[in-house]
């Protein structure tokens, strides 16, 4: 939890002032009984009726007292948690952007979202309910144990009696609930991710009819979770009525023992009463430390899968710094590069990979599926670090160029074309900001989607659903790579990103790329070879290897694995 002392020391100051006023709340309440008692004994028995209203007005004061300090209590309590919540959140979001797409993949997308949720909800309502009652249980708790000693020392062997038994009810709740609740969460994640991928992926459901399928999925996941909460409920759900049951023996007991001593003459009416008092309110604040524990034990389950993210260590060291004044840029070098993903058995998923791009060419990577083409690429603004060898732009080992600075020169289309909610100019800018539209024009111009858009009634500011839905497959990839070329990179990298193109425009979109990028190091991944065929050179990949490298015509002459792949698109006969 040694993410916490960063909260701790911002925040222990009005945490303490919170304790104050709940601790004179607290005061005030202990106060009740005893007063209460003076008046029965010496006022009621007495039939001095001065004596009751300057009691009563006291008592009264001391109830407004305790209101205020309550009110107080609350709204600083209030104030902190939410204030705790919100930063949390927000340094926990940023410890995730920072991680590398193995942390990622480690701790997976749903299981984030949980954490980032539900797992500091958790956290969030502990922390305000310490405030609250929390602190306040224990502290009624032991005031009222001690106001009963003071009251009648002889009486109180019944607490000696209760509280110890209470006590290990307690300690069981604690020891026995932990583990039910870390599971519940873990459950959590689960329903999560279903609804995840249901989310992301509804229109294939609908397309295949296929919503029987996933609700039977979701329903199964539902289940562990419903069933996971109902036994975790179950088991903390047996210790406050146990409580419960011995505090009010202890009432029984002070009553029946009671109602002796008063006939003897060892005690008073208003003793009894006072003492009665006590009792109830040791009841009510060891069912609230019941519930404290209950609510603790989902905390620390919570708070425990929140410090696995923050000691998360990024498996991808950035650089500290490198020399920024390069002679040669949009240069890529690959040397006898291998990469597996983590935790992967068997083969790399590239093996001893060799190759140059010098500035302005095109290199096309074309391969059958699985066969490397993302992986490959992927090293080069450093999603993931090699195994073996290393990948070098602008002549320099990508891993001594901080990431920032790495990422800022590389410009990525990616295979999956992903879209904001917003407007098409605002999902342009999202390659370069402060844009301006003749920019933003421009790069859409080179991507053949200005007149498609400049046919929207709203133009560059109509609205796109989430992940852009209201556009098709081409408009969309058009626009993202729009917003690559935005940017004005010295190596852009285009993965599969006009497979939902026609023809035509694809042709075009790559003619209006070569005269826009003749400085400018491309990289095509594609699956078409209409794609690749105009490449200054093009990389066949074959099961992680280089099958074959050069220009179409070598290709053909040289590489069965090229002219395979050219047989079957474009046939023997061409």
């Amino acid at each position: 939890m040694r993410f916490l002392k960063k909260y701790i020391k911002k925040y222990w100051k009005p945490f303490c002032t919170a304790v104050i006023f709940l601790t004179l709340e607290t005061f005030c309440d202990l106060m009740q009984p005893t007063i209460m008692s003076k008046i029965v004994d010496v006022g009621v028995a007495n039939k001095n009726m001065s004596y009751v209203q300057y009691m009563g007005g006291i008592m009264l004061s001391i109830t407004v007292m305790g209101a205020a300090a309550a009110v107080s209590r609350n709204i600083i309590s209030s104030n902190v948690s939410q204030k705790f919540g919100a930063e949390l959140r927000a340094d926990l979001f940023v410890k995730v952007q920072s991680f590398s797409f193995d942390n990622i993949d480690k701790f997976e997308p749903a299981s984030l979202m949980t954490r980032l949720t539900n797992d500091i909800n958790q956290v969030q309502n502990f922390v305000h309910g310490m405030m609250r009652i929390f602190v306040k249980a224990p502290l009624l708790c032991i005031g009222s144990i001690i106001m009963a000693t003071m009251l009648n020392p002889s009486m109180s062997l019944i607490l000696v009696a209760v509280v110890p038994v209470i006590g290990i009810l307690i300690y069981l709740n604690m020891r026995i609930g932990y583990p039910f609740f870390r599971r519940v969460q873990g459950r959590l994640d689960k329903v999560n991710g279903v609804m995840r991928e249901y989310l992301s992926g509804v229109r294939v459901v609908k397309a295949f009819n296929a919503f029987n399928y996933e609700k039977k999925r979701f329903k199964v996941t539902n289940k562990e979770l419903t069933d996971s909460s109902i036994k975790a409920m179950r088991v903390m759900a047996s210790f406050t009525p146990a409580i419960s049951l011995v505090v009010n023996l202890g009432i029984v007991a002070v009553l029946w023992m009671g109602g002796f001593r008063v006939n003897s003459g060892g005690m008073r009416v208003g003793q009894i009463i006072a003492f009665i008092n006590y009792m109830t309110q040791i009841l009510f604040s060891l069912i609230m430390i019941s519930n404290v524990i209950t609510m603790f034990v989902r905390a620390r389950a919570s708070a425990e899968r929140i410090s696995e993210v923050f000691e998360e260590k990024n498996t991808m060291v950035d650089a500290l710094g490198v020399e920024k004044s390069y002679e040669v840029k949009g240069r890529i070098d690959f040397n006898q590069v291998s990469f597996s993903y983590a935790g992967a058995s068997g083969e790399p998923v590239l093996k001893n990979i060799c190759f140059s791009c010098m500035p302005g060419q095109t290199i096309g990577v074309i391969g059958s599926t699985g066969s490397g083409k993302s992986s490959m690429v992927n090293l080069i603004p450093r999603f993931y670090d090699v195994a073996e060898g290393s990948v070098k732009v602008d002549e320099v080992d990508v891993k001594c160029i901080p990431i920032s600075e790495l990422r800022d020169k590389i410009a990525i289309v990616p295979q999956k074309t992903v879209l904001f909610t917003g407007t098409i100019i605002d999902n342009i800018k999202w390659g370069k900001e402060r844009a301006d539209i003749k920019e933003v024009e421009e790069a859409a111009s080179i991507a053949q989607a200005h007149e498609f858009i400049k046919a929207f009634p709203e133009g560059y500011n109509t609205m796109l659903g989430q992940g852009g839905v209201n556009l098709s497959g081409g408009q969309k990839q058009r626009i993202a790579i729009a917003r690559a070329l935005i940017r004005k990179p010295e190596i852009i990298i285009l993965d599969d990103s006009t497979s939902a193109v026609d023809v035509s425009t694809e042709a075009r979109i790559r003619e209006a790329l070569k005269k826009y990028s003749s400085d400018m190091t491309t990289i095509v991944i594609a699956q078409r070879i209409t794609s690749v065929m105009t490449a200054d050179s093009i990389i066949v990949l074959d099961d992680g290897e280089i099958a074959g490298m050069g220009t179409h015509e070598e290709l053909m002459l040289s590489c069965e694995v090229y002219k395979d792949i050219f047989a079957s698109q474009i046939g023997k006969e061409a």
